[in-house]
């Protein structure tokens, strides 16, 4: 299904985080609207490194989460940028884990410039941690709650990072954990137990490290009141005040992703509006389309500019 751009009136914007990343991706844009480019300009000058070459041309870095992080930010924002240039503005917005700062600047809680400077430091410092403290996520397809606790209780790091959809939830923990739980999936009966390529446990008690260093920047920069409501991973309710948001991105990165209660959220309180997912893939589509029960959700590439 193709939308004309027309036919698009009120939605709901939501923003993918890490695993929505491809080679190349959005970089055809150029060739349509060249002035994008500003875009990988400023983001290169704050980064200190060619953004565009490496979304471009180099597979390694794509997928490694410090480039992995500010490239799907940019991308994201330059879609967003050419949503409102064709005056579709969002009722509300939210993103998964990453995409949260895509949300804020959606939002104007922060510019794209501010929420560039804290990725820089999120994706080097949550690299490290990954280092520092190694460990690894696993997603359940599936799975009841109490086979989950079950599983998690049996770890010594273990815990739930993602709650995606009613089917899929994603356990964060050190490697020995995820690797036994792997082995206690299969005797239980959990019908899909995956591995997911990330370089640490993401939203969890290994991330303490990488949580204060990226505290200390959020904490240096003004967060203004939103314009719109956000959804938060940490607090999955509609929330304008600054001083909130500020202290539930604080949160974020040791505890988890809420989308389930998030995306219930925005359909109910916006009379079942559409939404968008304003980045690359169809990752968070998938999810919503589990999750949905009036509303559709449509990926940038199904619009036609």
């Amino acid at each position: 299904m193709i939308m004309n751009i027309k036919e698009l009136k009120k939605t709901l914007f939501i923003f993918p985080g890490q695993g929505s990343q491809s080679l190349g991706m959005g970089t055809n844009l150029l060739n349509q609207f060249p002035k994008l480019k500003t875009f990988y300009d400023v983001g290169s000058e704050i980064l200190g490194y060619d953004i565009l070459d490496v979304i471009k041309n180099d597979e390694k870095k794509i997928n490694e989460t410090l480039y992995t992080q500010p490239a799907i930010f940019i991308d994201s924002i330059i879609r967003e940028s050419l949503l409102l240039a064709n005056n579709i503005f969002p009722n509300a917005v939210a993103g998964h884990s990453l995409g949260e700062y895509s949300a804020l600047v959606s939002a104007n809680v922060i510019d794209f410039e501010d929420a560039l400077k804290i990725i820089k430091i999120r994706s080097y410092e949550m690299q490290n941690a990954g280092i520092e403290n190694p460990g690894k996520m696993l997603a359940l397809i599936g799975a009841t709650e109490k086979q989950v606790k079950k599983i998690c209780n049996k770890g010594k790091i273990l815990v739930i990072a993602n709650y995606n959809s009613y089917d899929q939830v994603v356990l964060s923990g050190d490697k020995d954990s995820i690797e036994n739980a792997i082995i206690n999936c299969r005797e239980i009966g959990i019908r899909k137990a995956i591995p997911l390529k990330t370089s640490g446990a993401f939203h969890s008690p290994l991330m303490s490290s990488a949580s204060k260093r990226v505290k200390e920047i959020i904490d240096s920069i003004k967060f203004h009141d939103a314009t719109i409501p956000i959804y938060q991973n940490t607090n999955p309710v509609g929330e304008k005040i600054g001083d909130k948001i500020k202290q539930n991105l604080i949160n974020q990165i040791e505890n988890p992703v809420q989308w389930v209660d998030i995306i219930n959220n925005m359909e109910k309180d916006n009379n079942s509006l559409d939404f968008i997912e304003v980045g690359n893939g169809k990752v968070l589509k998938k999810l919503n389309d589990k999750i949905l029960k009036k509303s559709k959700t449509l990926t940038f590439n199904m619009i036609n500019f």
